[in-house]
């Protein structure tokens, strides 16, 4: 039986239930496959299908296990758009959008598909004019490693319209999520001798370049690599330009590709094997590198629903002596889970640092609103989990990189300093505190603003009952036309000479009210300047001692001397 167990039995009434809210119209068509293998197809294939029908298929295998679908032939009226005949596959259950693996028509048949879970659906609709030959589909158990929306491609077996037999070492595929997973045959067990896996990753819908990451690899070695291998192609076919062969127990580099396309080939000879490799796979839209000094990026297909069982990673990587500032725009995810009270289903979590051995620095799921983060570094990684079940609109997120700085004030002067390696690409007339004429001066390793409270645009203010002097420092990152001027306030509480320093503008200033004081924290961590060196211009209380000592002394002689006369 292809779903024992109540779990599974349980599944099929729900589907079953499912399959009553979409009925055909007048034509029998549709249902629950519940075999470990099948055939299904268009009402009357190979005759036209009838017009205004609508058909449902379920698909559930045992659990633990996927589904392996593949078309054998396929036509249908074609639409750019897919606006009339069309038919829909999807991952799972039909009401999550975020579980839809694509909308097809025409004569191109879709790829193989491999679900994420032991349940897919399928759905045909026609309409009211033009009728062709519809399509005929195979189906079988998996092995249950299927990720996000791979399917298996068998290369070299003839198209059979009502059989299809998958060997047990089938590999290889078209791989078409955003993010996923790829495994040699049998991994981590040995792989089989002579064997040949293409996956083809792309092409259907990602975002820019592919990222692959190698998590484990362990191949027959040998000069040249000319036994077991496996070769990366920069495109669909391995006419394109070969990035990388490789073999023995060094995993390969991390590979960028410069399209939406890569190819990986695995190839064992007659003899000796060994445990294989597992890889990650990222969309451009799903895996992304930020070096620039501020930017904003989305889950995929935001604002529409993001896709079901994806890992996509974001990382910011800012010069030395930058940190990192999040601010998080606009969220919506699937909710907490009802039994913990935690984000265990889909969420974005930050981490401090580049990779996710750092501290975690939030988790988030649901409609939060998360006040902004800062890394205490100069590096920041975002990862976005989503499960099988439940999507929704996803995120929108604004960085920024914080320029550390040391900021003092005695009580008649501010003393700011910015090392220059954090701002190596500016001059120093792009840094000035109040008006341009206030530009920093470079000192050793650091751009140095040294000015009195009555100079450079600074006035007198009373917060809270609280007399301050505030003035407003410039940094100039602009380019071209392209205006982006980053502005902190500046603020010295004379009597206690205390100083902060706030961010004000910014990506969104709506947001940024929600600014930290950035002082503490970056003198805390060691900031870039010599507090002995500051406390050393810190000469107005000695000065305005040395003149009531001075004051008195005269006062004394003045009063001696008439005293004398």
């Amino acid at each position: 039986m292809g779903c024992p167990g109540v779990g599974c039995l349980a599944v099929l009434a729900l589907l079953r239930g499912a399959l009553g809210d979409a009925p055909s119209r007048g034509i029998k068509c549709g249902g629950v496959l519940s075999a470990p293998s099948g055939n299904f197809s268009s009402p009357n294939f190979p005759g036209p299908y009838p017009y205004e029908t609508e058909c449902t298929w379920l698909i559930v295998v045992a659990e633990g296990s996927s589904v392996l679908l593949s078309f054998s032939h396929f036509e249908l009226e074609y639409h750019a758009a897919c606006a009339y005949d069309y038919l829909q596959v999807y991952n799972g259950a039909t009401q999550d959008r975020g579980n839809l693996l694509g909308t097809f028509c025409g004569r191109s048949p879709p790829p193989p598909f491999s679900s994420a879970w032991h349940v897919m659906a399928v759905i045909f609709r026609s309409d009211r004019h033009v009728a062709k030959r519809g399509f005929a589909a195979a189906y079988r158990k998996g092995s249950g490693e299927g990720w996000s929306w791979w399917g298996i491609r068998l290369s070299g077996l003839p198209h059979r319209p009502h059989h299809l037999c998958l060997p047990a070492d089938a590999c290889g595929g078209q791989l078409t999520g955003l993010s996923g997973e790829i495994t040699s045959p049998r991994y981590p067990e040995s792989y089989p001798n002579d064997a040949e896996c293409r996956w083809s990753i792309g092409g259907a819908g990602g975002g820019g370049p592919l990222t692959l990451v190698f998590a484990d690899f362990q191949l027959e070695g040998g000069q040249g690599c000319g036994f077991d291998y496996v070769a990366l192609f920069d495109g669909p076919s391995t006419a394109a330009p070969r990035l990388g062969r490789y073999c023995g127990s060094a995993r390969p580099p991390r590979t960028v590709s410069s399209s939406q396309h890569l190819l990986v080939l695995f190839k064992s000879d007659f003899n000796i094997g060994g445990r294989g490799f597992k890889a990650h796979f990222y969309s451009g839209e799903c895996q992304e590198v930020f070096t620039t000094i501020r930017g904003n990026f989305t889950s995929p297909r935001y604002p529409s629903f993001y896709p079901n069982n994806l890992k996509c990673q974001w990382s910011i990587q800012l010069p030395l002596g930058y940190r990192v500032k999040v601010f998080f725009l606009d969220m919506e995810m699937e909710g907490r889970s009802s039994l913990t009270g935690s984000c265990d289903y889909d969420h974005l979590a930050a981490f401090d640092g580049g990779n996710e051995n750092g501290s975690l620095l939030g988790r988030w799921c649901g409609r939060e609103s998360p006040a902004p983060i800062t890394s205490h570094h100069n590096q920041l990684l975002l990862v976005l989990h989503t499960d099988r079940n439940t999507a929704k609109r996803g995120f929108s997120i604004a960085y920024m990189g914080v320029v550390p700085m040391n900021v003092s004030c005695t009580r008649t002067d501010f003393h700011i300093q910015i090392p220059v390696q954090s701002l190596a690409q500016l001059e120093r007339n792009r840094i000035y505190l109040g008006t341009p004429s206030c530009v920093a001066q470079v000192v050793g390793g650091n751009f140095k603003l040294h000015t009195r409270f009555d100079t450079c645009g600074t006035e007198s203010q009373k917060r809270n009952n609280t007399s301050l002097i505030v003035s407003t420092l410039y940094i100039d990152f602009s380019v071209g036309d392209q205006e982006d001027i980053h502005q902190y306030e500046v603020q010295c509480e004379p009597k206690r000479k205390e100083a902060s320093v706030t961010l004000i503008a910014g990506p969104d200033p709506s947001r940024l009210s929600q600014a930290e004081n950035l002082v503490d924290a970056q003198q805390r961590e060691g900031g870039a300047t010599d507090p002995h060196e500051i406390r050393s211009q810190d000469t107005s209380d000695i000065v305005f001692i040395s003149i009531c000592i001075l004051a008195g002394l005269l006062m004394v002689v003045a009063v001696v001397g008439l005293v004398l006369l």
